[in-house]
């Protein structure tokens, strides 16, 4: 039987919920009593994701301790230490391809997202459409919205505040897409790999995932997955958010 892979994004700073992470990072910021990386690696487990890669930054060795004393919960895991340099979400993905790389897709979390989304599910859907990349996307109002077709395949990227349009302005101003918000979670293709090496040349060790789907959703399939299934979903990295998770994660 095939081992999932899931990688969790536990390195941010956390400036939002200062003066809580004034002395440990964000993924430890407790919420019903555990820290939030506890609660995302009890929802990556109990979906089938035994292999799980986290990576550190802010605070980094209060992670390594804090796993260790819980014995990785049971589960093989892996630190990607970006202590030295962090390096944004895209950067990351490729930091952390040792313990990706492969045949099967992988998922990734971020580890502040809280969601009762069906994770199996969503593993399923990406493998069933074979997408470089899926992207969790809801109908929630923000600035930044990726851009999808009637058949779910990413087509751009818009910033409402800015009316700036990504990739291809002039083609898609005026076209029939649909504006998703994005959800913090992806299942990925390690096919996605030599991308990020090619683009990690133009651009640097640190960069952002979201310009890379933006600019290779011309050339690759990436898609759009949100389930007609209704889900509870909350950012909790930010303060008037942990009230609400508290009470979600309370009635688990």
């Amino acid at each position: 039987m095939t081992t999932r892979k899931a990688l969790i994004f536990a390195a941010g700073l956390g400036t939002r919920l200062r003066p809580l992470t004034d002395d440990r990072p964000k993924a430890m910021v407790e919420i019903a009593g555990k820290p939030m990386l506890q609660h995302v690696i009890e929802r990556v487990a109990a979906a089938g994701f035994e292999d799980i890669t986290i990576n550190i930054h802010h605070f980094g060795q209060t992670i390594i301790d804090f796993l260790e004393q819980n014995g990785n919960f049971g589960l093989n895991i892996h630190i990607s230490d970006e202590r030295g340099l962090l390096l944004d979400t895209g950067g990351c993905i490729l930091k952390a391809r040792q313990w990706l790389d492969g045949n099967e897709p992988f998922l990734v979390h971020n580890t502040d997202i809280i969601s009762t989304l069906d994770l199996r599910a969503f593993y399923d859907y990406h493998v069933e459409h074979d997408a470089l990349a899926t992207i969790l996307v809801k109908e929630r109002l923000t600035q930044r919205y990726f851009l999808f077709d009637n058949d779910d395949r990413l087509c751009g990227w818009t910033n409402k505040a800015t009316g700036e349009y990504k990739p291809d302005p002039e083609k898609l101003q005026g076209r029939d897409l649909h504006e998703l918000a994005f959800g913090g979670l992806h299942v990925i293709s390690p096919r996605i790999f030599p991308l990020l090496e090619r683009y990690r040349r133009q651009e640097g060790e640190k960069f952002s995932i979201t310009p890379f789907y933006v600019n290779e959703c011309k050339h690759y399939v990436i898609r759009g997955y949100h389930p007609a299934a209704d889900y509870q979903w909350l950012d909790i990295g930010k303060p008037e958010t942990l009230a609400q998770a508290q009470e979600l994660l309370g009635n688990d």
